[in-house]
């Protein structure tokens, strides 16, 4: 077996005094990467941080503001991590069957120590992508060395699907922060690291599935290391591993099916995620051709770009040299996770590609390709020695990825496209009394961004929860006033809508509900017509 990598350098740190040549050499190049390290660390922070304070109004507005909401019941009404809360389905409770409110529930805390402020969970966010950053250093560094290291947590530092999701108010970034520490403690235990980093690797691997359950892909590793020892008759270690296994999957499941519970007994009926393979079929999503027209569109336009791309195939398909078998076996970790993760995918597509944030899975491994690719690209054809061409060429890797990816993808997709969903949150904030319940459209709709901006609890209109279908109007005027008047009847006091408001046929609100303006003109009291905003206020039955 070859020598673990990080433990040779513990072992160059624990002699410091030692005169020799090859030590002061060693002790020189652990600096230099620990400054190379530190210097990836920081564009990561100036690319997450950058713009951090900007309202929860990007493309990804819907689920920010729902994750928001969750932060703001834990404050304001209970405390109880178990029983998340939403404020778009009335005056509640709104309990739902959510993911364990990890992001949401540290942001909470911050709003009881320094105030509300929307931009909290952006920062949580990224601090839990600056981890990630970290931990997939340290991941790599094992697998294919320093340098890789290196080239990976750049890649992962830049990527913009990577920029955008660590930079939003969402479980994902914690999610793949707790897994990527959990695979990496684990696989230095599994290089003889110390007995303490199996339960530590072991709580942290648990935490991030439960903060969004796509982390159980990265599990795979971890049980493809355990094979491994399986297969080398280390059955011992073999054993701890499955037992920490089968508690960590307990605690889990036993999470998981209370969240089921919660959101299947309490109105609104509501258990996050749909599109699943069991839900439409596989025939479904064959005809669909699991909707890879999506993630093509969505890769190119939004989260990777041509270049990115570029690299990642080249990393796939050239992955580094081992010396041995144990370096073998470590070198396989990216390829093991990026199929478990297509698996969750398949498994998973139509959710995926409607709420993009959960390809956050994919990136440890693809941001690994992507650093191999760029190395494989600027070491040719003179190999891995250092040389002015090789610096230039990176260079020029670096720069052709920000101009063509970085920096047009992540504006694209920080665009506030529900900046007008905020005013009318904010209008009906300033016109609302104390007590009083919303109903709002967005320019999305079924986007709770006004109801969040409001401060005060309601509805999305059209109603939705459970099985309703709340991103679309209903076909005709009648059956939207006979909704409007249900929520009248609940205590509904303000209705607001965007004038830009649009479900997603296209049908704008003004255009297609005239008849429902003509009967709040006729019922209630109109407060605001401007170019961008319509409010009135519901007359009591």
């Amino acid at each position: 077996m070859g020598a673990d990598p990080e433990l040779n350098q513990a072992e160059v740190q624990q002699y410091p005094r030692q005169p020799t040549a090859w030590g002061s050499a060693a002790r020189n190049y652990l600096n230099l990467d620990t400054a190379i390290l530190l210097g990836i660390l920081f564009i990561a922070i100036v690319f997450r941080f950058h713009n951090i304070t900007l309202p929860l109004v990007d493309v990804f507005s819907w689920r920010e503001t729902s994750t928001a909401m969750m932060a703001d019941n834990f404050q304001q009404r209970s405390w109880n991590i178990f029983f998340p809360e939403v404020s778009w389905t009335g005056p509640g409770p709104s309990y739902q069957g959510r993911e364990f409110q990890i992001v949401s529930y540290l942001t909470a805390l911050l709003y009881q120590l320094f105030g509300w402020h929307d931009w909290f969970g952006r920062m949580v966010a990224a601090f839990f992508g600056l981890v990630t950053v970290f931990s997939l250093h340290r991941l790599t560094a094992l697998c294919w060395g320093e340098t890789h290291a290196h080239a990976a947590a750049l890649a992962y530092a830049l990527m913009p699907a990577a920029i955008m999701i660590d930079s939003s108010f969402l479980p994902d970034p914690s999610m793949l922060a707790l897994v990527t520490t959990g695979v990496w403690l684990f696989a230095r235990y599994w290089t003889g690291g110390s007995s303490w980093l199996l339960p530590v690797a072991t709580v942290s691997f648990s935490l991030g599935v439960l903060a969004k359950p796509p982390g159980l892909a990265a599990g795979a590793v971890i049980f493809y290391l355990m094979v491994c020892w399986i297969v080398e008759k280390k059955r011992k270690q073999a054993t701890r591993v499955f037992l920490s296994g089968l508690l960590s999957l307990a605690i889990i499941a036993a999470y998981f099916s209370w969240a089921i519970y919660l959101g299947r007994t309490y109105p609104p009926f509501h258990v996050a995620g749909s599109g699943y393979i069991w839900d439409s079929g596989f025939w479904t999503f064959f005809k669909e051709s699991f909707y890879f027209k999506s993630v093509w569109n969505t890769s190119v336009w939004w989260f990777y770009g041509y270049p990115f791309m570029v690299l990642i195939a080249v990393g796939f398909w050239m992955p580094p040299p081992a010396e041995n078998q144990k370096q073998r076996t470590l070198s396989a970790i990216p390829y093991v996770w990026l199929v478990a993760a297509m698996a969750v995918y398949l498994a998973a597509a139509r959710e995926i590609t409607s709420n993009p944030w959960n390809y956050h899975i994919f990136h440890v491994p693809l941001a690994m390709f992507c650093g191999r690719g760029a190395l494989v690209l600027a070491t040719l054809p003179w190999g891995n020695a250092p040389s002015p061409a090789m610096v230039l060429r990176s260079i020029c890797i670096v720069a052709v990825t920000l101009v063509w990816s970085t920096f047009p993808l992540v504006k694209t997709m920080k665009k506030p496209v529900a900046i007008n969903g905020k005013l009318l949150g904010e209008e009906l904030a300033r016109l609302a009394q104390p007590g009083d319940l919303v109903v709002a459209i967005a320019p999305e709709v079924g986007d709770p961004v006004a109801v969040y901006y409001s401060r005060a609890r309601g509805w999305v209109f059209p109603p939705g929860g459970g099985d309703v279908e709340w991103s679309k109007f209903v076909a005709d005027d009648d059956t939207a006033i006979a909704q409007l008047e249900e929520l009248r009847a609940q205590g509904a006091d303000l209705f607001g809508a965007a004038k830009n408001a649009a479900d997603k046929q296209d049908l704008l609100f003004v255009e297609h509900h005239d008849g429902v303006i003509d009967y709040l003109d006729k019922t209630g009291t109109k407060l605001v017509d401007s170019d961008d905003l319509l409010v009135y206020r519901i007359t009591r039955p």
